[in-house]
């Protein structure tokens, strides 16, 4: 799901993007994924292990499927 987030005129354009992550067994899976999506610049994620979603706020300038390979990296699988 992508949604379009209002910024001012200045700032990146920006959008949410919910990932459904698998492969996560603990709240420590969860914080390793956040962790490693929020290294990426401009992007705020959380990932909550319960729901096992990633919600991430990132500039337009970043593809929904790099977000998913910085996931795989992270030993994960994720999509929208």
């Amino acid at each position: 799901m992508t949604l379009t987030v209002a910024s001012g005129s200045d700032a990146p354009q920006a959008r949410r993007i919910e990932l459904d992550v698998s492969g996560m067994s603990c709240a420590a899976c969860a914080a390793r994924v956040e962790n490693k999506l929020n290294k990426v610049d401009g992007v705020q994620a959380s990932v909550n292990f319960a729901t096992r979603v990633a919600t991430i706020d990132a500039p337009e300038a970043i593809a929904t499927a790099d977000l998913c390979e910085v996931v795989r990296r992270a030993g994960y699988e994720a999509g929208p």
